[in-house]
């Protein structure tokens, strides 16, 4: 028996011939059988055309280029030579972005950018000797639109000492301009380029050590609209990652220096938003209303981490991932490599804080890396029920600045801090570190962190604080007659300031005895290692 097939829709009814049956039946069969053979061969023809042919239309996946589905890249983006009077570019210090470009045509537009060597907080009480384009971290937002010809005036301070230059990944050609740009203090230099492909593009210094310009702070973001521009939204912001290496460990109070053998290693001592902590929470929170539309262009400007940007509470409607054109829908978190980019676009349904993280999370609340956008408007219960608790996740950037922090690392760096500016500092650091587990008011949660409000433990042992907050405490103990059996992790993320400052606070506040803790003492108990009590009953 032969069996036969079904060939694409057409099914042949005879499915067997039989070589002994009459010759005229054997004919009729064989015939089919031959048809089937046809069919079945062109059919594969054309499927092997539609694979792997080079020259028919649906050779790739992807429509080929110039179709209305991509845009051209490079090849289409030369719109002719620039047309009506030069333009100044508008230039925007983050977290704010120049306005839309409203021209049907290409223009020459000049772009002006100094670069500055400024110290500037990077943490509360903590300073930095950043490296900026424009005096901030990122460097100044710049936008244009495809098809114009820039012209690119790059300035060094008199005031710098290293000499600078600039690489937009938005230009074709070597180098991205950095050769054409290097510029020695007090000196200026220009060069010319035109912007053919659109996108958000990363920009940065690329002098050596490269690494260490960009990790001073050296980098911004330029977006080349396309030639219809961007939809309208709401509101645009402009923010951008970066890691930065210092001598110094996380929030250790006074002035900086840069570390060159951590940044080789990639261990960055902050991770963080626009260039310091708190940069982009408390009073500097990004803001919107509901039923609004927000666009964010995100930028990653390394030197080293890869960023998982994602926003606390929302999905992205709509993602142009690593700056391009385009877009994935319905996400939740979007990579951006270092020296890439991102666009996001969401909107807004039931106020309340966002909270705006590096995923990798320890970067988020142990090195900074966190922002905020506060969204106000009326609630939506068929939305989202829940009421918004922000000690979780904000902590101490849920208020509107820790300007006590501050003052107090000022005070004490002069020798003239007083026991009312650590209580205060230490209320503030208390928020953020210690709140969520022992509660704003000290009570604890029962049968599962003990209470700090009048502890009978501290009144016994006022100085016994700075050890347990300092190496931990695990297992049992007994606070105003309850037994609790717990974890308390070691804070080894305070400084030893820091340390002082909550304790100080816990001793005063609460009916408890008071006293005062010193950075000092903090030091002392850390350097000892634990201390073993002989009882933990009280």
């Amino acid at each position: 028996m032969l069996t036969c097939v079904n060939a694409g829709s057409i099914a042949l009814r005879d499915t067997a011939c039989d070589i002994d049956d009459p010759s005229n039946q054997r004919r009729i069969s064989v015939r089919r059988l031959l048809l089937a053979f046809t069919i079945l061969g062109a059919a594969g023809l054309a499927g092997c055309g539609s694979s792997s042919s080079a020259t028919g239309p649906a050779a790739s996946a992807d429509p080929p280029i110039g179709t209305a589905a991509t845009t051209g890249g490079s090849a289409k983006g030369d719109f002719g030579p620039p047309q009506g009077e030069p333009i100044h570019a508008v230039l925007t210090s983050p977290p704010q972005v120049p306005p839309p470009i409203h021209r049907n045509y290409p223009a020459k537009v000049i772009v002006e950018l100094e670069v500055i060597e400024k110290e500037m907080p990077i943490s509360e009480g903590v300073t930095y000797t950043f490296w900026t384009f424009g005096g901030t971290v990122p460097g100044s937002f710049i936008r244009v639109r495809q098809g114009d010809t820039v012209e690119f005036h790059l300035k060094n301070s008199p005031d710098s000492k290293m000499p600078h230059n600039i690489d937009l990944h938005g230009v074709t050609g070597p180098g991205g301009g950095a050769a054409s740009s290097f510029t020695a203090p007090g000196h200026e230099s220009q060069f010319t380029f035109k912007a053919l492909n659109q996108g958000l593009f990363v920009y940065h210094c690329a002098t050596a050590p490269v690494g260490m310009h960009i990790g001073n702070g050296m980098y911004g973001l330029i977006l080349i609209e396309p030639p219809e521009g961007l939809s309208p939204v709401d509101h645009e912001y402009y923010v951008m990652q970066g890691d930065f290496y210092t001598t110094g460990k996380y929030r250790e109070k006074g002035h900086q220096p840069f570390d060159m053998e951590k940044a080789i290693d990639e261990r960055p001592t902050y991770v963080l938003f626009n260039g310091s902590e708190g940069a982009l929470t408390g009073d500097k929170a990004l803001t919107s209303k509901t039923n609004e539309t927000v666009r964010l262009f995100v930028g990653n400007g390394g030197p080293n981490l890869v960023s998982s940007f994602h926003v606390i509470g929302e999905i992205f409607d709509r993602v142009q991932q690593e700056g391009g054109t385009h877009p994935q829908e319905n996400v939740q978190t979007t990579l951006i490599p270092s020296g890439g980019a991102v666009t996001v676009q969401f909107h807004t349904e039931v106020p309340g804080s966002y909270v705006i993280v590096d995923h990798s999370i320890f970067r988020a609340f142990n090195k900074g890396a966190l922002a905020i956008l506060k969204v106000d408007g009326p609630e939506d219960k068929s939305i989202y029920s829940g009421k918004e608790v922000d000690a979780m996740y904000l902590g101490e950037r849920s208020q509107p600045n820790l300007a006590a922090v501050t003052t107090a690392a000022k005070a004490h760096a002069a020798g003239t801090q007083t026991v009312e500016e650590q209580i205060k500092a230490g209320q503030q650091l208390f928020v953020g570190t210690c709140s969520v587990c022992h509660q704003a008011n000290g009570q604890g949660l029962p049968g599962v962190f003990p209470p700090l409000a009048k502890s009978d433990l501290l009144a016994a042992t006022p100085k016994r604080i700075v050890d347990i907050v300092t190496h931990g405490l695990t297992g049992k103990v007994t606070v105003n007659g309850t037994e609790y059996n717990s974890v308390m992790p070691p804070m080894a993320q305070l400084t030893d300031d820091e340390i002082a400052n909550i304790a100080t606070y816990v001793l005063n506040s609460w009916g408890n005895p008071g006293g005062r803790i010193t950075k000092d003492e903090v030091t002392k108990a850390r350097a000892a290692g634990p201390a073993t009590p002989a009882s933990t009953e009280h």
